[in-house]
């Protein structure tokens, strides 16, 4: 399957990218390299093996869910550059 520029142009606003016509021919012999290795994989037979979802096999490790006191806040804002207890002061980053 090859890939066309309007495919590229496509994925390319999906994306909300603005590419060079270089950067566009270049993502073009990218998709079309992963196709390759797709089809590639495609290739392979997988008759009789099962699916799999995860390689190794894991157990979720749980601790039980305990109730404990917490810092008090003036230990925990000790180290804040600018503080107005109970709130930790941060710069504005809205509306700049």
């Amino acid at each position: 399957m090859a890939i066309t520029d309007d495919d590229v142009r496509k994925l390319e606003a999906l994306a909300s990218l603005r590419l060079s016509d270089s950067d566009r021919a270049r993502m073009r012999a990218h998709l079309e390299h992963i196709l390759e290795y797709m089809q590639a994989l495609d290739a392979i037979d997988v008759e009789g093996i099962a699916p799999t979802s995860q390689v190794v096999e894991a157990a979720n490790v749980l601790r039980a869910d305990v109730v404990q006191a917490s810092f008090p806040v003036e230990t925990m804002l000790q180290n804040a550059p600018d503080a107005r207890p109970p709130f930790y002061r941060v710069p504005r980053f809205v509306g700049e």
